[in-house]
């Protein structure tokens, strides 16, 4: 969004903004949440907000795999993917590296 409303720089102010406080946080709360963790309330709270966070990031991996799986190249690319990176380990960053390749020569070879 910061990228189409002031280009780079936009960009840059926009990713400060979204990753920043994350960043701030944990720094702030990483000595803390051990002295939390020996509560029996606020350790079962954090346990639960674990839990939830791992059922939102299943939910919206889930609708990003419909929504982006639309034809067979698109299917072989997951399934070799999920076997890549659960199989062999993988760096995510290569397959990311690899799918817009892969991605970018589909739609300039000829009749795809």
């Amino acid at each position: 969004m910061g990228y189409l409303i002031k280009g780079i720089p936009g960009a840059i102010l926009a990713s400060i903004g979204i990753f920043l406080p994350a960043f701030i946080l944990v720094g702030a709360l990483n000595r803390v949440i051990p002295k939390l963790r020996e509560s029996t309330w606020f350790g079962g709270f954090l346990d639960g907000l674990n839990g939830a966070s791992l059922a939102l990031m299943a939910v919206v991996n889930w609708k990003l795999g419909i929504s982006s799986i639309i034809d067979v190249p698109t299917a072989i690319l997951a399934v070799v993917s999920l076997l890549l990176v659960f199989r062999f380990k993988i760096n995510s960053a290569w397959l990311i590296l690899g799918g817009g390749l892969i991605g970018y020569l589909l739609t300039v070879i000829p009749g795809n």
